[in-house]
């Protein structure tokens, strides 16, 4: 079992081949020059839709599972789309499922915007007013654009452009150095 911080990345992309996804991969191999542990939560398609009526105990097992991830991670990274102005609309399920909770407050949290420049500031804009919502705290330092290029992704899914793979690991630092707390 390691010792390391835990950084729950969370994509909020369905689609195989996401450039997303790319960057919380690129994240996870990163992760140990950081040094943290950076864990990839792959259940955002198997959450239920969210109903207020159903965010009782015992909770859906796939929300329970979601809810013990970010319980247990000292940070959370998150990297999604923009979808029609916002968050798509898988993503802000995962996101309502964590009102009901208190797993993330005060959880250090940030986000990597990986879309060309000139886009995905209505993702940035809704993730800042939910995570708000919820109590996260929010490490804006480490809340950065980092365009990623599908030709930069490897075959392996993780991004092998020197820079962006220091950018990300950048950002990794600043929240385990939130979660760490005062130095």
């Amino acid at each position: 079992m390691s010792t390391l911080p835990v950084i729950l990345l969370l994509s909020g992309s369905l689609r195989v081949g996401s450039t997303n996804e790319a960057v919380l991969r690129t994240a996870r191999a990163v992760a140990p020059a950081v040094p943290v542990h950076a864990v990839l939560y792959g259940g955002l398609a198997g959450l239920p839709h969210f109903n207020p009526d159903d965010d009782v105990d015992p909770l859906p097992e796939a929300v329970a599972g979601l809810r013990a991830a970010i319980e247990g991670a000292a940070g959370v990274l998150v990297c999604t789309p923009e979808y029609a102005g916002t968050l798509p609309g898988a993503f802000k399920n995962l996101l309502d499922w964590t009102v009901g909770g208190t797993e993330i407050c005060d959880k250090p949290v940030a986000w990597v915007n990986a879309a060309a420049p000139g886009r995905g500031q209505g993702a940035e804009a809704t993730l800042r007013t939910v995570l708000g919502y919820t109590g996260a705290d929010i490490v804006d330092p480490a809340c950065v654009r980092i365009p990623v290029r599908r030709e930069t992704v490897g075959a392996d899914g993780v991004v092998d452009d020197p820079e962006t793979r220091r950018q990300v690991a950048e950002v990794l630092r600043l929240l385990a150095a939130r979660a760490a707390g005062p130095a």
